[in-house]
């Protein structure tokens, strides 16, 4: 709860700024303030499980994640200094809409009564609609903005629905008492019709196929800045929040339900790197990535009482090795109207140390080691064969294989072909951020324990 005012309280100050002409200010307040904010949040991890009326519940689960997701943050606010540089009269605006995001994120792992779940997403989702279609003089951010608007909204009255059923079912939002009501011999239908709602809604929030139509077209028309945060933020938030979802209210998750997941997850995984294949624009190809990434986090549903440790490392992983490619990213399309392949020609010879930094994170989504990618699917990995899925696992082995062709198709453009022309000039920050990243990405390779024992 703390934490949550300290982020509503922050995002406010952010808009202060602006009216006190302090716009220089803005972007390292902020990201300060967010590094306190992750301490304040990390010192309440091993403390007594706190509940706030039931509306919001801290222990390990929501406190582990909650400093991910504030680590996120910060990546992405530094990222903004250089990357709003042109709209400076607005980037107070941007910068709280952000913090404001991240509140909603935090609500979504933390919330112990449905109505509390439900205000997380909408604070999230409503923030993503704005920051989507914030160029407002470019008609494919214009376009970005109104389907993820009208998908999301869709989504967001599905998981509504379900929501109004399980409450019809069980008499109340509370989710502990869901819990306990669940456990009972005699259900009425409505509370497995509302969670099956309520799970395909988040479908929608995490793009698995068939849910997944939406995401190309929205991440290569949003602001290369918008699609990062799409990506990696938002994706495991809401992946996140359906572990903790399913796991609060049905800790034994029926047969039946654990082969749905394991279509869809197959499902994703395929749909996702088959379509990758045949991209050339980087950020249509990572949005397709982002699709596949999603199955294999499906597959920690497999066995929601001993994988939440699993989902943290594998979101942590991928999260950190999206943010690093996103920082050279926008360093090499700052300046052009679209994020083609080509962009990317001698980049290994004009600047290698970001084509390195590329390089590495692009290795880790394919899981290739010492990356913390590699680790985390090899934990996933080990966890579906003990829940007994080993043909998930041979799906998901061949579809990694599948990854690494079009990753490579962008790391051989890095490095085979003649720069397109000499890039002159690269802000400190976009060094700082993705080294950073990759970094962090690197020791949770060397050091998975450090990750992983947080939920053991």
């Amino acid at each position: 709860m703390i934490t949550l005012i300290a982020i509503t309280g922050l995002g406010i100050l952010c808009l202060l700024f602006e009216i006190l002409n302090l716009r220089k200010a803005i972007v390292p307040f902020t990201v300060l303030g967010l590094l306190g904010i992750l301490g304040l949040t990390a010192s309440q991890f091993g403390l007594e499980e706190s509940y706030y009326n039931n509306m919001v519940v801290v222990n390990k689960f929501s406190v582990s994640f909650s400093c991910l997701f504030i680590l996120l943050t910060a990546f992405l606010v530094a990222l903004s200094h250089n990357f709003y540089a042109r709209h400076e009269t607005q980037i107070s605006d941007f910068i709280a809409i952000k913090i404001f995001l991240l509140a909603g994120a935090v609500a979504m792992v933390s919330f112990g009564n449905l109505a509390m779940f439900f205000l997380g997403i909408e604070i999230l989702s409503i923030s993503l609609y704005i920051l989507a279609a914030s160029n407002r003089l470019s008609l494919r951010s214009n376009e970005a903005g109104m389907k993820y608007f009208l998908m999301g909204s869709f989504a967001s009255g599905i998981i509504l629905f379900g929501i109004c059923l399980i409450y019809g079912a069980m008499g109340t939002f509370d989710v502990a008492e869901i819990s306990e009501l669940s456990r009972s011999a005699e259900l009425p239908v409505w509370f497995p019709i509302g969670i099956v709602l309520v799970t395909i809604g988040m479908f929608f929030k995490i793009a698995a196929v068939p849910f997944h139509f939406w995401a190309p077209d929205v991440y290569e028309g949003s602001p290369a800045l918008t699609t990062a945060t799409m990506s990696t933020l938002a994706k495991v938030t809401a992946m996140a929040t359906l572990y903790k979802l399913l796991f609060a209210m049905n800790a034994d998750v029926s047969y039946q339900f654990q082969i749905v997941i394991v279509v869809v997850s197959i499902a994703s995984m395929t749909v996702g790197n088959i379509m990758a294949l045949r991209q050339t624009n980087v950020k249509r190809m990572l949005a397709f990535s982002g699709i596949s990434h999603a199955g294999f986090m499906l597959m920690t549903l497999l066995s929601l009482s001993t994988s939440a440790g699993s989902l943290l490392y594998y979101a942590s992983a991928y999260a950190l090795a999206g943010i690093a490619a996103f920082a050279v990213i926008l360093y090499v399309c700052r300046d052009r109207d679209n994020e083609d392949i080509a962009n990317f020609h001698g980049l290994g010879k004009t600047n290698p140390l970001l084509a390195a930094i590329l390089t590495g994170s692009l290795l880790s989504m394919a899981g290739i080691p010492i990356f913390s990618g590699f680790f985390a699917k090899l934990t996933l990995f080990s966890q579906t064969i003990e829940a007994g899925y080993l043909v998930l696992v041979i799906v998901a082995v061949v579809n990694s294989i599948i990854s690494v062709g079009y990753y490579f198709k962008l790391i051989l453009a890095m490095y085979s072909k003649e720069p397109n022309e000499q890039r002159t000039g690269t802000p400190v920050i976009y060094y700082a951020v993705a080294v950073i990243a990759i970094v962090l990405n690197i020791v949770l390779g060397l050091f998975p324990s450090l990750v992983m024992d947080l939920l053991a």
